[in-house]
């Protein structure tokens, strides 16, 4: 399987925050953005790496483009590939798959928010439990305000009946979170659905499209899970509060791109403690060395 993390936004929601900070004074990605102690990119990065995703495209506005290849580069020192492409206008999430139609090439795909954080003690393992989708396989969460968000309702077997973007009267309080798994029809299925009434390729359609083929498979993620949408200055807020706190409650990293590599074994404890070597002055960095000395 192949990984997109799609940071292509502006942040237009995080208002002042992200304005003046990118090219010709535009606002910038909301992935660039620091979530407490490293960019937000670090965690969908740190996701697919988990994973055991070593292929990864990065989708970015042209603005923001070469910000993101100076920050995360070629992938090479994590044991992984990095490359990039450019979403010339935001047209939909959905776009992410006629964008990546070289990359994904015959392979399974992964696409992820690049403004998304997740949490778990056993999310990881849901992912690499489905890195082999039959179709599409999708994941849910509980919230209170599924208006705001693609929204699944299940028959009485847990059936997907119905999948809907941002419905006005929502039929569950099921929403879809910013992860995605398909095979490598979705390129297919992306080419021939329609944009929206609000001019977008949603990616809702495309879910909707192979629960019309009967191969859309939806994961309801536990309640040990925690998710968060920084695209606002309280969630993002909320979101660096959250980390903030895992991490001096554990000792440990949560959305790592050098920690994630060293466990997913792409790279050992030398080229890890290379890595964290510069950042030793940081507690970034003394993380790192902990953990290259601890092995686990």
């Amino acid at each position: 399987m192949k990984g997109i993390i799609l940071a292509a936004g502006k942040g237009t929601r995080l208002g002042a925050a992200t304005r003046g900070i990118g090219a010709k004074g535009v606002g910038v990605s909301k992935a660039l953005i620091p979530t407490y102690d490293k960019p937000t990119i670090h965690y969908p990065l740190s996701d697919l790496i988990s994973a055991g995703i070593k292929d990864i495209l990065v989708i970015a506005a042209p603005d923001n483009i070469d910000q993101f290849q100076s920050m995360l580069g070629d992938g090479k020192e994590l044991g992984i590939k990095i490359s990039y492409e450019v979403q010339p206008k935001p047209e939909g999430i959905a776009q992410a798959f006629i964008i990546g139609e070289q990359f994904i090439g015959n392979d399974d795909v992964a696409l992820i928010f690049g403004d998304n954080i997740f949490s778990g003690k056993r999310f990881t393992e849901t992912l690499k439990a489905y890195t082999k989708p039959r179709g599409a396989t999708v994941f849910a969460y509980h919230v209170p305000n599924p208006q705001d968000f693609g929204v699944v309702e299940f028959d009485k077997n847990m059936r997907v009946i119905s999948i809907e973007e941002k419905p006005a009267q929502p039929k569950s309080h099921h929403a879809v979170v910013g992860i995605y798994f398909y095979n490598s029809g979705v390129v297919e299925v992306a080419k021939r659905i329609e944009k929206s009434a609000r001019g977008e390729y949603e990616i809702t359609t495309i879910n909707d499209e192979y629960r019309k083929m009967g191969t859309l498979d939806v994961t309801i993620l536990d309640s040990d899970t925690s998710w968060f949408d920084t695209g606002t200055p309280d969630s993002l807020i909320g979101a660096a509060n959250y980390v903030r706190g895992w991490q001096n409650r554990t000792d440990r990293l949560l959305g790592s791109p050098e920690a994630a590599a060293f466990q997913a074994g792409f790279i050992d404890s030398d080229a890890l403690r290379e890595l964290a070597e510069p950042l030793e002055k940081s507690t970034y960095g003394m993380a790192l060395l902990r953990l290259a000395d601890a092995g686990w």
